[in-house]
This record gives C-alpha cells, sequence and structure tokens, in this order.
C-alpha cells in the first residue's frame, strides 16, 4: 500500500480528481464517521493500472486551514501536486510545494487541471509557468499531466503516471519500530476508540499493547482495519483505524503518536537543524511565537539558536534548539515544519538531530551521527542507545556502548592503579561494575584471586614462602614487627590463616599452634600420672600455669607471651583464673612426644 498526499491552492480541484480517480469522494464527513472503523475522512483509494493499491490523503488548501494540511502529510511516499490552469500558480501553490519541500517528500506527479476551460495557448502558457515554478525543487523532473476530471479527459494518463512514479519511490520501512500519529480520534458504536493514522515503522497487530504520547497512557489493539477491510496484522505504509481498548477516546486527540511501550525515549527537547525559506524577507531568531508541525501534531515551541548564531537568513540553513510543551516520541530524521503565528507564515522546517540533548545550546554542534551521541555520553546502554537513535550497536563492554577515547582514558587510568598497587596487585572488589568490565578489556593486566596484576609480573610465589611469614617462623615467640613489609600483603597472609594477629603483634601460626602443645603438656606434667591421658585439664585439680612459667618454657618475654597468652584465651585453648591459666575446651590433647600417660606405657 502507497500513500499519495494532495497538495495545491485551494479550489484548484484537488477533491474532484481524488473523486474521479478512486470514485470516492474524500470530503464526505458525516458519511465517513458513520462507518466507524473505515477511514474515509479526507482519504480514498484505489488500484493503478499495474494493480498496485494506493490512497490519496486529500488535504485542504486554503491558508486558514494550513495545520490540517500539515496534519495529513507526514507519512506519506509521494505527492500528487494540483495546479488548476484557469489560474496557475498562487501563493498557496509555493506555501504547499515548500511545505512538502521541509517535510522531505521527494517524489510527484504534477496535475493540471480544468484544461477543458482554456484554450491550446493558455495550457501551453500555463504548463510553462508550473515549469518555472518547480525548478530547482524535487518536482522539477516530475510528470506533467493535463487533465480534465469533469470531462474525464487525462485520467488514464495520470493513472499511468502514478503508477510509474509509486513504482520507483522506495515503500515505508519496516524496522521493528511501529509509530503512527493519530490524525483522528472518535469514538465507534459497540467498538469503543478509534483513532486512524498511516502506519509506520514496524507493523502491528491485534492484542499489542500500545502507549500513546504525550500522555503515556497504556491500551490495547482491540481490532485492525484498513480501507473497510479488517485485519489481525498491518504492515507499514498503511491508512489504518486502530480499535483501542482501556482508553478513553477523550484522552487520545490529533497530534498523539501511538507506539510500542519501551522501543522510544519521548523527548520534550530537541536539537534540529533549520532551513528557513529563501522568500522569506526577514531573519529568524529565538524572538517570536512559533508553532512546529511534527508528525500529525501542532505544538507551540520555545526556539533556541546552537553555537553563536543569534538569526538564520532567509536562504540558510542553521541549528537550533526546540523546547516542546509536551513529551513526542521522536528520532533523528524526523521532519518538521517552523511557522511564526504572529506573521502567520511558514518561516522554514528541517530534522530532528538529537531527541535528548546533553550540551548546552552554546557547545551543541548536533548532526545524526550516533558515535557524536555516544562521544557527548561516553557510556551509554546499547538499549538507551537504540532508543534515542533508532540503531541498534553492539556493546563493546558488558552491556554498554563506550566511546573510544573515553574507553582508551579508563583503560589507561585502571592500568596506573595496578601498577600503583605494586606486585601485590589492585583489589578487583574495590571496583564498580564499569571499572571491573573495563579491567577485563586491559590487555597488560591479569586477574588473580580476585587481584589484578600487571601481566609481565612473576606470577606469585607461594603464600608460605612469603619473606614476612618466614621471618616469623625463624623466630616464633620473639617475632618481628610487620615494619618493611606491604601491609597488604600481610593482611593476606592473616586472611589466609597463616598468620595470627593479636594486639599489634604477629605470629606463625604454626607458633600459636606450638605454644597451645607446649602449655597442654605443662600442664598435663603438673596434673600428675593420674590424670587421664589427654583430657583437657579444666578444673580437674591442677592449680594452673603462671605467666612465668609459660615465658621461661617458651623461651620469650611478656610483651610477646601477653599477647599470644591473650589469643589463646579467646579460642578456648586456655582459661584465665586470675593470674593462672588453666585448660580450656579447646585444649590440645596431643603434643610432640604425646602425653606423660602415652609415654609411661
Amino acid at each position: 500500500m502507497r500513500v499519495v498526499a494532495t497538495a495545491g491552492h485551494v479550489d484548484h480541484g484537488k477533491s474532484t480528481l481524488v473523486l474521479a480517480l478512486t470514485g470516492m469522494d474524500p470530503d464526505r464527513f458525516a458519511e465517513e464517521k458513520a462507518r466507524g472503523l473505515t477511514i474515509d475522512l479526507g482519504f480514498a483509494w484505489g488500484t493503478l493500472p499495474s494493480g498496485q493499491e494506493f490512497a490519496f490523503v486529500d488535504v485542504p488548501g486554503h491558508v486558514r486551514f494550513i495545520k490540517n494540511m500539515l496534519a495529513g502529510v507526514g507519512a506519506v511516499d509521494a505527492c500528487l501536486f494540483v495546479v488548476a490552469a484557469t489560474e496557475g500558480w498562487k501563493p498557496q501553490s509555493e506555501e504547499h510545494l515548500r511545505i512538502l519541500e521541509l517535510l522531505g517528500v521527494r517524489a510527484g506527479v504534477v496535475a493540471l487541471t480544468k484544461m477543458g476551460l482554456v484554450d491550446d495557448e493558455w495550457r501551453e502558457v500555463a504548463a510553462l509557468d508550473v515549469a518555472d515554478r518547480v525548478a530547482g525543487t524535487f518536482l522539477a523532473d516530475a510528470e506533467v499531466v493535463g487533465v480534465d476530471a469533469v470531462a474525464g479527459v487525462g485520467l488514464v494518463e495520470l493513472r499511468q503516471a502514478l503508477d510509474r512514479l509509486l513504482t520507483r519511490v522506495p515503500g515505508a520501512l519496516d524496522v521493528g519500530r511501529p509509530r503512527l500519529w493519530v490524525d483522528r480520534s472518535f469514538a465507534a458504536k459497540g467498538s469503543g476508540t478509534v483513532v486512524t493514522g498511516t502506519l509506520a515503522g514496524g507493523p502491528l497487530a491485534v492484542d499489542d499493547d500500545v502507549e500513546l504520547w504525550p500522555s503515556g497512557l497504556r491500551a490495547r489493539v482491540r481490532g485492525l482495519q484498513s480501507h473497510k477491510s479488517a485485519l489481525h496484522r498491518a504492515d507499514p505504509g498503511r491508512r489504518l483505524a486502530v480499535n483501542l481498548a482501556g482508553i478513553s477516546h477523550h484522552d487520545v486527540s490529533r497530534g498523539f503518536a501511538l507506539v510500542r511501550p519501551g522501543q522510544w525515549a519521548p523527548t520534550r527537547t530537541v536539537d534540529v537543524s533549520l532551513s528557513v525559506l529563501a522568500a522569506l524577507d526577514h531573519d529568524v531568531s529565538r524572538r517570536g511565537a512559533y508553532v512546529a508541525y511534527i508528525g500529525s501534531g501542532e505544538h507551540p515551541v520555545k526556539v533556541r539558536l546552537l553555537g553563536r548564531a543569534s538569526a538564520v537568513r532567509p536562504g540558510e540553513v542553521g541549528t537550533a534548539r526546540l523546547h516542546l510543551p509536551l513529551p513526542l516520541p521522536l528520532l533523528p530524521g524526523d521532519r518538521f515544519v517552523l511557522r511564526e503565528s504572529g506573521r502567520a507564515e511558514t518561516v522554514g522546517g528541517g530534522e530532528v538531530l538529537d531527541v535528548a540533548p546533553v550540551l548546552a545550546a552554546a557547545r551543541a554542534a548536533p548532526d545524526r551521527s550516533v558515535a557524536r551521541v555516544v562521544a557527548e555520553r561516553g557510556w551509554v546502554e546499547a538499549d538507551v542507545l537504540e532508543r534515542l537513535t533508532g540503531t541498534r550497536v553492539a556493546p563493546n563492554v558488558g552491556t554498554w556502548v563506550v566511546d573510544p577515547g573515553a574507553l582508551a582514558e579508563r583503560q589507561g587510568l585502571l592500568a596506573d592503579m595496578v601498577a600503583a598497587a605494586g606486585t601485590r596487585g589492585l583489589d578487583v572488589a574495590g571496583l564498580d561494575t564499569r571499572d571491573r568490565l573495563v579491567l577485563a578489556t586491559v590487555s597488560s593486566v591479569v586477574v588473580r584471586d580476585g587481584r589484578a596484576q600487571n601481566e609481565s609480573a612473576a606470577e606469585p610465589a607461594s603464600r608460605e614462602e612469603h619473606p614476612f611469614l618466614l621471618a616469623l617462623k625463624a623466630s616464633p615467640f620473639s617475632p618481628p614487627s610487620p615494619d618493611g613489609f606491604d601491609r597488604g600483603e600481610v593482611r593476606d597472609l592473616v586472611r589466609a590463616g597463616l598468620v595470627v594477629e593479636r594486639d599489634g603483634v604477629y605470629f606463625a601460626a604454626e607458633a600459636v599452634e606450638a605454644a597451645a602443645g607446649t602449655v597442654a603438656r605443662l600442664l598435663a606434667e603438673q596434673a600428675g600420672p593420674q590424670a587421664q591421658a589427654g583430657g583437657p585439664q579444666g578444673d580437674s585439680g591442677a592449680e594452673g600455669l603462671t605467666v612465668s612459667e609459660v615465658r621461661e618454657a617458651l623461651g620469650t618475654s611478656r610483651k610477646f607471651l601477653l599477647p599470644l597468652l591473650a589469643h589463646l584465651d579467646a579460642t578456648g585453648v586456655t582459661r584465665r583464673r586470675g593470674d593462672l591459666r588453666i585448660g580450656g575446651p579447646r585444649l590440645p590433647t596431643t603434643w610432640p612426644g604425646g602425653p606423660p600417660a602415652a609415654r609411661s606405657s
């Protein structure tokens, strides 16, 4: 299905021509409204000689109805431009042509109507006038067909010209992101809310969930109809009526957009290119009461020119920031027309470049490049980037698309942090999610046991061979301080259970084990042969050990012994009773050489 917009000055015969080509009167509002789900208000359809189906969007030509014209031509493939031979080119003809250019229409056919009312010489003059007026525009090479709709002259040739036009014009793209700009909303008896528009971007099916912006209200597709035919699924490019469940027709009106949830980033601020019409007799600046026509809607906007520009001259192109009153689901490439309501004139238009600008207006230099969007943000979730640009980009760091410059900067910073961490390495647990993902992309870094080290660093030696641990083992009960050793590595030894720290004094774990065995032996010897072999001494009658007795047995000083005994008390090896130590529940039952009872056997 192809959609063609009519355009041209009022009373030049657009509706009469549509009726002659399709057999349908596009102006029968009351009759079409009574039909419910059909789409007849301002629309008609037919089949061309090749069998290709097409639809007309018939728009009003009078200057007072320019906003209705703009609502109808936002999603069309081509135009049928109508000029009456009796009157020739008129001001409204010029404005419609410029609006079509601003909206991105790039193909059309010119119908020179009312040819039966003029003589041959006048017909030739009219054709030359049209050729002169469209020179340099998208209609410069368009076929010009003379017709008299009332007499039926030229209709066959016009149908053939339309057939050739639509054969070479690309059809609507299906990118899986349906959007329908609503040009009409009403309540159909027995059906509920119905909205109509031209579907673009992707398919829509019965039972699909949808959102309507700018309200953000949710609804469900109850039914679809196109040209009086019910559909279960509609492809992009169709004129469509959508019966909605879950929403009142009072809550949706012309200018709303119907989309799938989660696929768009509705916005109230967009950066745009702004082409000012060459025929304008004044510059365009931020001063003025402006109205932007986007999709099928009419929106008062505030205009801020970007960079250092204070105005855009007639015939020139600048960039601007538009502030909308309500959020709309827009994408780069969407077209708009800008009118100044105070002067009641079209001043220009262009295309959306950025739907979520992040730079101040004075610094912004927008274009449609996805790379620019990423560069300005540094990091963008791939799903968010698709909603902002309409383009799917594979993430290069986790679920993010990261600007190459930002990624290289972070990689360098992390490499420096790893280098500064020394041989022990950088604790990966201390990094946030992004940095952990980036660290995995740094080729010079490897992660071992949760710590990041330079790949060139030697494989870490066994913890049992750590110099500090060896020093502790060499002097088990008069241990050295950790001064001069990497504090992080010392903590690793403690966490690994190879070193015990108490009150700032460090012991090798095997020294603590040996001390516990010595205490158990001394208590067993004190209890005498009557004590059961290997049993915890506890309250079995032994008086207990003094600090001096343990100190002499270990050959140490009180400086080291007191923290050691405190650790034995805390772990249940011993219990403190006054100035004595007695056996605790975790007193060893064996020690080197075995308990006295075992030796006596």
